[in-house]
């Protein structure tokens, strides 16, 4: 690390193991981790050093957050220092993902912007900002946004993720600049969607599968497919546009399946129908089969304690989905669930094939596509499974 630029109170780590796991890359620092606790206001900047007092850097200090100091690899974080860390994560999706003007532009850790997500859809920005140091410098992100991207003509924050309630910080969004419009278009994989920043969930739409519905396009031509949770149509939309012979889309929730039908009609496809019903519900039901049957519910836990409930989850509607298959079908399936492993979701769906006397030979596995890059030292920023199976 450079000199130290400013005088910020000192934090000591307790010891070399947690310093080996800073040297590795990890940016998270805990309550027991650290020497002392003192009283500072939340978010405020900290210099962190070892018992020998070398400096490891500045980070952000909550003393009531589960996560006790958020590092930011550098010495002196102000303006310019955030400027170049987006340019950064600005010129990696314009390398990865060809010119798509709609996208993850910020992933947190990721992209050395901890406790910040920013996506884009064309001119207009949705961001949470789940750490109490990177809201101290919100209007600062505001002005870098509005420089970098200086067509912008909305950014609107949303405040309703549960790490604002870890980290003492209000849960109100708001429109930080501009108008935010009731729908704002956007186009991938060349599917057009009408989505809602201020109504739909997270920020407004799901970019992490991106590459995993590219696939879907592959394989749907004249197939009937089966989109179980398919929100505002995302996977089924995908096999609709590669020609699929049906496809329907369930979901319980009626505002998504009415904006799947939306998308439908921009899209001008014929070919797909959404129904409003519970999955379970519906797959306990339903007597007909398909070739493909696309199964990417939401996150079944968000806590270590319900794992269990959530493995049971899981291993419940893969086998009814696997009931619902022609023979040689193709299961999709997927968990956004971060405290499920890739290996405990293999072996899940490896069971509930069993259960329903069905073999399975994998064919595709998938990932958050890349505008979510995974550090490799944080295996916190590595949530998404997929697979993909012939059932047999």
């Amino acid at each position: 690390m450079s000199v130290i630029a400013k005088n910020y109170p000192k934090l000591l780590i307790k010891n070399n193991s947690i310093l080996r796991k800073i040297q590795s890359g990890y940016m998270w620092l805990f309550a027991n981790e650290l020497v002392e606790l003192p009283e500072l206001s939340r978010g405020s900047l900290v210099d962190v050093s070892d018992k020998y007092e070398n400096n490891l850097g500045l980070g952000f200090y909550n003393r009531n957050s589960l996560i006790s100091v958020r590092l930011l690899n550098t010495n002196n974080f102000d303006k310019s220092e955030i400027r170049k860390r987006v340019l950064q994560a600005k010129y990696l999706r314009d390398r990865l993902l060809n010119g798509s003007v709609d996208y993850r532009l910020i992933f947190g850790e990721s992209d050395n912007l901890p406790g910040l997500v920013v996506d884009k859809y064309g001119d207009y920005f949705s961001i949470e900002i789940y750490s109490a140091g990177m809201e101290n410098f919100k209007e600062i992100i505001i002005e870098v946004l509005l420089e970098i991207f200086p067509t912008t003509k909305g950014i609107y924050q949303k405040n309703n993720s549960i790490w604002r309630i870890y980290e003492l910080l209000p849960q109100e969004s708001q429109v930080l600049f501009g108008v935010i419009p009731d729908e704002i278009e956007i186009t991938e994989n060349n599917v057009k969607y009408l989505i809602s920043i201020v109504e739909g969930q997270k920020t407004g739409y799901f970019y992490d599968q991106r590459l995993n519905r590219k696939f879907l396009q592959s394989i749907s031509n004249k197939s009937k497919v089966l989109d179980l949770f398919c929100n505002v149509g995302g996977f089924g939309l995908n096999a609709a546009y590669s020609g699929a012979e049906k496809v329907i889309g369930i979901d319980s929730q009626e505002n998504v399946i009415n904006q799947a039908k939306a998308n439908a009609e921009q899209n001008k496809f014929n070919n797909i129908q959404f129904i409003k019903s519970d999955v379970f519900d519906f797959l306990k039901a339903e007597i007909e089969t398909f070739d493909t049957i696309i199964c990417d519910p939401p996150a079944f836990t968000k806590s270590k304690k319900n794992v269990p409930q959530a493995i049971g989850a899981y291993f419940q509607v893969n086998r009814l989905a696997m009931k619902r298959l022609n023979k040689n079908g193709i299961l999709l399936t997927s968990s956004c669930s971060q405290h499920i492993t890739d290996q405990t979701f293999y072996d899940t769906i490896q069971k509930a094939a069993k259960e329903a006397k069905r073999s399975l030979r994998l064919i595709y596995t998938g990932l958050q596509s890349p505008d979510h890059p995974i550090l490799t030292a944080m295996p916190e920023t590595k949530y998404l499974k997929f697979y993909g199976f012939i059932v047999s």
